[in-house]
C-alpha cells in the first residue's frame, strides 16, 4: 500500500494555504452529513459553532481534536483529507470504521482560527487550560472526554519552521510525543501504550521522510492538555506537523498527517508491549531549534567604522491581511550561526550589506537590503 499516494488521492482541494477558519470548513462538514454523524456541540467565546464528527462503530474509541491553536491549520487539513478517505467504502476504510469509533473536533478554537492567533478570543492558550478548564472551548473538550471515555486521545498541532531533527540537517516534518504524567517523566503502562502507536507511525513515515520525524520535548505541565489526559490514565499522543522543504503553505506536510493517522489505525491496539518499544521511541531524534528560514553567510558589514565579516538570519512572520496570510521576512539573529541551518542559505561572498544607507543588519527590520549596492534581496529572497 502506498500511503503517500492515498494521501494525495484524498487531499481536499478546498483547503489550501494557511488561513483555514470556520467559514472554510463548514461547507465540507455539511457535505459529510450523509456519511458521518456531525453535531454542533457548543460555542466559542465569540459564539462561533464548534462541531464534532463521529465516525465508525468499533470498540476502540479515539478522541481527537485539531486547531486548538487557531494559527495551526495543517492538521486540520490532514484530518479532512482523512475524512475524505473514510467517507468511501474501500475495504481498508471499512475495516477502520468497524474497528474504531472516532470522535473528532476539527476546529476547537474557531475564534483563534478566524483571527489567526494561537490563543482564543480571551487571549488564553487553550493548551495551557486543561487543568482549570476556564474557557468555554476547553470546557467542551473536557465534557466530551468525560462522556466519551476514550481509549486514546490525539492532540493535533503544528510546529514552527525553526524545528529540525537532532543530528540531521533536516526539518522536523512530523513530530510526536507521549506526554509525561509526572515531573520525573516516568514511563508507565498508559504512556507506553501511546509510545507503541508513535512507533508505528514513525515506521510508516520513515518510508517517505527518513530522518524528518522528531520526538517532542516531554517536560511535564499538568495544565497542558496531553499531560492532563495522561494523568487521567488515557494514553495521549501529541502530533506536531512541521516544515517540509520549501512547503510554507504546508500542503505537502498535510500528507504526512494523513499517513500518520492512517498508520496509527492499521493494527489492533491490543498489542503486547515488547521490551524494545521504549528504546525505539527514544531513538526517534529529538526536536531541536536549529533552523531559520534564511541564513546569509560571509556578509561584510561596517560596525563603528570597522569592517567585519558576519552571518545573519531572517525568519518569516505570518501576518493576516485582507483574508490572506502573508509571510514577511524579518532579521532575527546576527552571530556566527555555526549551530544553525537555513531552509534557504546564501553565500554573500564578502559583499557589503546596505539598507537605507546603514551597513549593519538590525534585528526586527524587514529583510529588504542590498549587497554591494547591486544585488537586491526583497522579503528575504535574492532578486535575480
Amino acid at each position: 500500500m502506498d500511503s503517500l499516494q492515498l494521501a494525495t488521492e484524498y487531499l481536499e482541494p478546498k483547503l489550501k494555504g494557511k488561513y483555514i477558519h470556520l467559514d472554510v470548513i463548514f461547507p465540507l462538514l455539511e457535505s459529510f452529513k450523509n456519511v458521518f454523524e456531525i453535531t454542533e456541540i457548543g460555542k466559542s467565546v465569540q459564539q462561533r459553532s464548534i462541531y464534532q464528527v463521529q465516525i465508525g462503530t468499533g470498540k476502540t474509541k479515539i478522541l481527537m481534536w485539531s486547531q486548538m491553536h487557531g494559527n495551526e491549520p495543517t492538521t486540520t487539513k490532514g484530518l479532512f483529507d482523512f475524512f475524505n478517505f473514510l467517507s468511501k467504502d474501500s475495504e481498508l476504510a471499512q475495516q477502520i470504521k468497524n474497528k474504531y469509533t472516532l470522535l473528532c473536533i476539527p476546529m476547537l478554537n474557531p475564534d483563534g482560527a478566524f483571527a489567526y492567533t494561537r490563543e482564543n478570543a480571551n487571549s488564553v492558550d487553550l493548551n495551557r487550560d486543561a487543568y482549570l478548564a476556564s474557557q468555554p472551548e476547553m470546557k467542551l473538550l473536557r465534557i466530551l472526554y468525560e462522556e466519551f471515555k476514550p481509549d486514546y486521545c490525539y492532540n493535533l498541532h503544528d510546529q514552527r519552521t525553526i524545528f529540525g531533527t537532532e543530528g540531521f540537517n533536516l526539518p522536523a516534518t512530523m513530530s510526536f510525543l507521549a506526554p509525561a504524567f509526572n515531573n520525573d517523566r516516568d514511563y508507565n503502562e498508559v504512556r507506553m501504550k501511546a509510545i507503541v502507536i508513535i512507533n508505528k507511525m514513525n515506521r510508516a513515515l520513515e518510508e517517505y521522510i527518513p530522518y524528518q520525524i522528531g520526538r517532542f520535548d516531554d517536560s511535564y505541565n499538568v495544565n497542558c492538555t496531553g499531560d492532563y489526559f495522561t494523568t487521567q490514565n488515557t494514553p495521549t499522543i501529541l502530533f506536531e506537523a512541521g516544515h517540509f522543504q520549501m512547503d510554507y503553505d504546508r500542503d505537502e506536510s498535510r500528507k504526512y498527517v494523513f499517513i500518520s493517522l492512517l498508520s496509527s489505525l492499521l493494527d489492533n491496539y491490543e498489542n503486547v508491549i515488547v521490551d524494545n518499544e521504549l528504546d525505539n521511541y527514544l531513538r526517534i531524534p529529538q526536536n531541536n531549534k536549529r533552523f531559520f528560514d534564511f541564513i546569509y553567510k560571509n556578509v561584510k558589514i561596517i560596525d563603528n567604522s570597522v569592517e567585519k565579516i558576519i552571518n545573519f538570519a531572517a525568519q518569516y512572520v505570518e501576518v493576516l491581511e485582507n483574508n490572506e496570510i502573508y509571510f514577511k521576512a524579518k532579521i532575527s539573529k546576527v552571530s556566527d550561526l555555526e549551530e544553525y541551518s537555513g531552509h534557504t542559505e546564501y553565500d554573500c561572498e564578502s559583499m557589503l550589506f546596505s539598507e537605507n544607507g546603514i551597513n549593519i543588519p538590525e534585528i526586527g527590520k524587514e529583510a529588504n537590503f542590498y549587497l554591494n549596492n547591486l544585488t537586491e534581496f526583497n522579503n528575504g529572497v535574492k532578486i535575480i
